[in-house]
This record gives C-alpha cells, sequence and structure tokens, in this order.
C-alpha cells in the first residue's frame, strides 16, 4: 500500500470513516483495500461506491491487488457498474440497485444521482449491514435542501451501515459545512496532505501556483503564458463569468488560431491536429468545450486510452476535466478567470500533480482580469482578485511542511524536530479542539480567507491586532457555536500562529532558527503570542499585491475597499486606543484621515468613533 492508504486502512475498524487526502493521492485504492476487508473479515455484507459522475466510476474496475501482496482481488460485476450511458435516475438502473440489494452480490457502483433515486423507493433497513462509499463527499452538504446529505443523515440515524466518506478537498464552493458537528464528530478522521503527497513522490518534486494578470480580452494575453511544449489543461470561463466573451466555441477557435493551422480533425477520436506556428511542430488537441454528444463521446473515449507521453499536447475545456479526470502527464494547470470555489481550484490543480517519468514540476496558474476604475464592475473584479490572490495563498499554506506548536515553559525549555515553541500560546485544552487543529485547520482558514470582511482588511488598511483579535475569532464562532470562549482563543491562536509560520520564511544560522515576519528575522527561540498577534497573517497577499500590479491598479483597488469600508467596533477602537496614544507621543501630533497610510488612516476614524461614543454615553 501507499503511505495515505496504509494510513487509511490503519483506520478500517471505524464504522464512519473520512479520508481527506488530495487528488491523485490513491483514495480508489485505498478504499478497496477498506471495503473487501469490511466485507471478508468483519461480515458486513455489501459495498455501495457512489461517485459524482459516470467518469469517476471507472477508477474502481476490476482491479488485481493479490499481486501486491493483499488478500483479495477488487471484482465488481460490470453487471452492477451503474456508470453507464443512460440516465442516472432511469427505471432500469434503480431496478438494478434494487435488485442488488437482494441478491447476493457484493459490489455496486453507481452515481450520486442513481443512490439518490433508489433511495426514494427504499427503506433505510435495506442498508443494515452495507459498506456506503461516498466519493467527492464535498457534494454532500449540512444543508436541509441537500439530498445527498439528507440521504446520508438518515443512513446514518435509521441502519447499521458503516459510511466511509472520501474528498481531496473537504471545503464546499458556499459557505455551508459538509457536515453539521454533531454528525461530523461521530466520523474518526484520517488526513493525508499535499506535503505529504509531494515527499513521497518518485519524479515530480515541485508545484508551483502563480497568477497572471491581463487587461482587455483574454485571449490576446493567453500566448504570454501558454507554453505548448507542456502538456497542459486549459480552462476558459464560465460563459456567466466576466471574463467570457459569451461565445465559448468562438474563444475555442481564437485559441487555436493563435496556436497554429488545423491540418485535420481524426475522424475516429475526434482529436486536432494542429501545425504550431513558430516551429511547424504537430500538437494533438482535445476539445471539451464542444457539447456536441456524439463528438465528445469520442474525445473521452480517446482520452480514457491514453498511453504515452505523446498521445496528447493540450485539453482545452470548459467544465470537465477536474474532479477525477486522469491525465498524469499534465504539467501545467492554465485557468481563465477568478472561481468562485476552493474546491473547484484544488480539484484543478489536482490535474496536474500525478506522478510521471516527464516531469519534475507541475505548475497552476490563473490567468486574472486587472480590475479597471472605468468598469461598471470594478467592485467585482477587484473582488475576484483579492479571492483569487487568498485562494492560492492557501493552497501554498496547504502545501507547506506542518510544525507542531507547544507552550515554551523557560528559556531552558528547547524545541524538538518539527515543533516551534512559543510563550504564551495555550494548548488544546479539550478534544474538539485538537479535532478541530489536527483535521480542520485549511477548512478553517478557507472560511477566513473567503470572508468578506478579511478580504477587505487584507491591502493593510486594518491594524493587524484587530484582524488577529477580533475579525478571526468572529468567524471562529461562526463556523464552531459550540466552542466556549476558552476554547476559540486556542483555535485562533493556532490559526493565527500557523497563517503567520508557513507565510514567513525559516532560515537556519548554526543552530538558530530565525523566521521572517512583517519584513525581520526573529529568533524562533523568542516567539512569544504577542509578537505574533501583532503581525497580518496575510501579509503575503499584500506584498504579492504591491508587487504585482502597478500603482495605478493598487490605487484603484484601496480606492474600492475605502468606498465599502468596514464599519468601526469598540472591540477595534479599544485595540487602536494604545496604538494612538503612542503615536501622538511619537510623532507630536493626532493621526489624521488624510494620511497617505492606511493605518494612519485607521487610527484618525478611530478617534473620531472614540468621541462619537463618549458623546452618546455623555447624552445618557
Amino acid at each position: 500500500m501507499r503511505e495515505m492508504q496504509e494510513k487509511a486502512y490503519q483506520a478500517r475498524d471505524a464504522q464512519y470513516l473520512l479520508l481527506k487526502a488530495p487528488p491523485a493521492s490513491g483514495k480508489s485504492r485505498a478504499l478497496m483495500f477498506l471495503a473487501l476487508d469490511k466485507l471478508i473479515n468483519q461480515g458486513l455484507k455489501k459495498v455501495i461506491v457512489a461517485v459524482p459522475e459516470k467518469s469517476i466510476g471507472g477508477s474502481f474496475g476490476k482491479t488485481d491487488l493479490k499481486n501486491s501482496g493483499f488478500f483479495a482481488n477488487w471484482e465488481p460485476n460490470d453487471e452492477y457498474n451503474l456508470c453507464t450511458p443512460g440516465m442516472d435516475g432511469s427505471k432500469s438502473k434503480v431496478q438494478a440497485f434494487k435488485n442488488f440489494l437482494d441478491n447476493e452480490e457484493p459490489i455496486l457502483i453507481c452515481t450520486h444521482a442513481t443512490l439518490r433515486f433508489a433511495f426514494e423507493e427504499l427503506d433505510e433497513s435495506k442498508f443494515n449491514n452495507i459498506i456506503l462509499a461516498l466519493d467527492e463527499f464535498h457534494h454532500v452538504s449540512a444543508d436541509g435542501d441537500s439530498r445527498l446529505g439528507e440521504l446520508l443523515r438518515s443512513i446514518m440515524q435509521n441502519s447499521s451501515a458503516h459510511i466511509v466518506a472520501m474528498t481531496g478537498s473537504y471545503f464546499r464552493g458556499d459557505s455551508v459545512p459538509v457536515l453539521l458537528a454533531e454528525e461530523e464528530a461521530k466520523f474518526t478522521k484520517v488526513t493525508y496532505n499535499y506535503y505529504e503527497q509531494l515527499n513521497g513522490y518518485t519524479y515530480l518534486k515541485s508545484l508551483g501556483i502563480g497568477y497572471h494578470f491581463y487587461q482587455g480580452k483574454y485571449t490576446s494575453a493567453i500566448l504570454d503564458i501558454l507554453d505548448t511544449d507542456k502538456k497542459t489543461i486549459l480552462h476558459i470561463p464560465n460563459v456567466n463569468s466576466g471574463e467570457s466573451t459569451k461565445d465559448k466555441q468562438g474563444e475555442v477557435d481564437t485559441i487555436l488560431d493563435t496556436l497554429g493551422d488545423i491540418t485535420k480533425v481524426d475522424a475516429d477520436t475526434g482529436i486536432i491536429h494542429l501545425k504550431r506556428a513558430n516551429d511547424g511542430k504537430v500538437l494533438k488537441i482535445a476539445d471539451l468545450v464542444n457539447d456536441n454528444p456524439k463528438d465528445r463521446e469520442k474525445v473521452v473515449d480517446y482520452l480514457r486510452s491514453i498511453k504515452t507521453v505523446d498521445d496528447l499536447d493540450l485539453i482545452i475545456a470548459l467544465g470537465m476535466a477536474k474532479e477525477g479526470f486522469d491525465w498524469p502527464f499534465c504539467e501545467h494547470a492554465l485557468t481563465i478567470g477568478y472561481r468562485g470555489s476552493l474546491t473547484e481550484i484544488i480539484q484543478i490543480i489536482g490535474r496536474c500533480t500525478r506522478d510521471s517519468s516527464n516531469k519534475s514540476h507541475a505548475q497552476f496558474t490563473n490567468l486574472i482580469a486587472q480590475p479597471d476604475a472605468t468598469d461598471d464592475l470594478v467592485r467585482q473584479s477587484v473582488n475576484n482578485m483579492l479571492k483569487a490572490i487568498t485562494a492560492s495563498l492557501l493552497m501554498e499554506q496547504v502545501l507547506a511542511p506542518s510544525f507542531k506548536f507547544k507552550t515554551k515553559l523557560s528559556d531552558d525549555d528547547k524545541a524538538e524536530e518539527g515543533e516551534i515553541k512559543i510563550r504564551g500560546f495555550k494548548t488544546p485544552t479539550s478534544k474538539r479542539v485538537k479535532d478541530i487543529v489536527e483535521s480542520d485547520l485549511n477548512d478553517l482558514k478557507a472560511t477566513i480567507l473567503q470572508s468578506d470582511v478579511i478580504l477587505k482588511a487584507i491591502p493593510g488598511n486594518v491594524d493587524p491586532e484587530v484582524i488577529n483579535k477580533v475579525l478571526i475569532p468572529k468567524i471562529i464562532k461562526t463556523k464552531y457555536p459550540e466552542l466556549t470562549e476558552g476554547e476559540v482563543e486556542e483555535v485562533r491562536q493556532h490559526v493565527v500562529i500557523d497563517s503567520v509560520v508557513k507565510t514567513g520564511e525559516i532560515k537556519e544560522v548554526g543552530d538558530k532558527r530565525f523566521i521572517r515576519m512583517a519584513g525581520q528575522f526573529i529568533n524562533i527561540d523568542d516567539l512569544h503570542i504577542d509578537l505574533i498577534d501583532r503581525i497580518n497573517p496575510f501579509q503575503k497577499a499584500f506584498e504579492i499585491i504591491s508587487k504585482d500590479v502597478t500603482p495605478k491598479v493598487l490605487k484603484v483597488i484601496q480606492d474600492v475597499i475605502e468606498a465599502t469600508r468596514i464599519q468601526m467596533t469598540l472591540e477595534e477602537a479599544l485595540i487602536l486606543w494604545p496604538k494612538i496614544n503612542d503615536f501622538v507621543k511619537t510623532f507630536k501630533k493626532e493621526p489624521i484621515l488624510q494620511s497617505t497610510d492606511p493605518l494612519e488612516r485607521r487610527m484618525a476614524e478611530g478617534i473620531i468613533f472614540l468621541k462619537e461614543q463618549k458623546r452618546k454615553a455623555d447624552n445618557g
């Protein structure tokens, strides 16, 4: 077994198992090991594997596991692979599902939709002694309107079924949690991160995450970053987005014309052969934007049968080739336009992170429109740009090595390998906080980074202590309402420290370690929670904005945020008050609203706010 599969297999006795691991880490095979053990050694009768779309069903086909030393092979009967052409809710598929529950067959593979349709005609008791495996589990939601979420809750409450839930990304694109807290607490979690995955690879050693800004139409900027010597999946923007020209096939044609001349379209496979303009090399291109069912089916069949690196050079897609799609040779995932969902970004990045002998580096690039002050939609494009940058910032943190944080008790209290000790740090005191810290930290960061309040604070116009001590705790309380004040503070400290350390740069000089935070190197042995609380955990996002866009565009971003600025709260004003006093002592003047420094302006607003509060108090 691969490392992740072994980790999952060690938890095979759990009735409810949640497996979080990156795309391409081997979750499908991990499930085969788990399900076969439950069927053969734990007395369960059947396994149902549900996947979000038919194409992913292929990952669960017949697999020889005995050859590698396992005690059984994975041998589903083709008759009960319902990921076949035809409607997911067709009578024949629902009937086949019901027949399966009443016969001796051990394995069924179907889509989430077929599972939902069949469930409507069944009693929950039919799922007794059955393993229900939900692949790409982030499609479930705790929302009352989510039929898959409702189905899962019902089966957990009213049957003895075992659940294996698998996902490469545990954040949904919206703000609704995947599971309610009390349901989630029932699951044993196995988490395997990107850093562990990349470390275990033979060929792929690094992953780059970047963005490229353009003005005008994206089709005119595409050649700046589309290197057709690299195997690439190009995702064009959704037709409803601001980046789209609203003519998706026209965009594909423009991209192809920019690259060279089409010599032929293979009648059997639908693959486009294009003679590259600069050197005459023939490129093989798959067009998945064309939604003529006959043409698309041919292309999809060809993609499933790719065996060598030379079989394909470029895929152009819109909604396809994201989740569960497999092209191990892919080196570059190039995505046009802002994507609203972190799940979608992680799924796209996962397309280029399979280990393959043709690459040592993989790259994800997001091509984003620069905000234009004259545009009606300037507020939306600023928001999109900030969200795209915070999404990649989150991905960098997901990819960074993890440290264990502990309280430093004295000067002699030295940290061990992989540890950082911090004075004043509160360690988790409850199992719930430990679970959040161990399994949910990236999901919590995603919620924080997607918050409008935090986005507006990124360009340096809110004091870091206000971000860390006021804004972040509010988000934690909303996400985990069951936590006490003390537990919220423990989670807050952990998420702030983890963010600051992972975006910092660590250097070793002799036997000492230094971390770069807010532009200066600090001895790790001298870290104190009060010092960390004075650092903006999202400083890097601000540095990226400052460095990668022109001063004019930066001014547009700051003006848009200024116009929709966060309202002052008493908590923020009280944090600013000692800083205002220090400012007056140092500069012998009060902060002014006209200052070019956003923090000085905020202090000036703080004075106005506090005077107003005092006036109200004096007047009862």
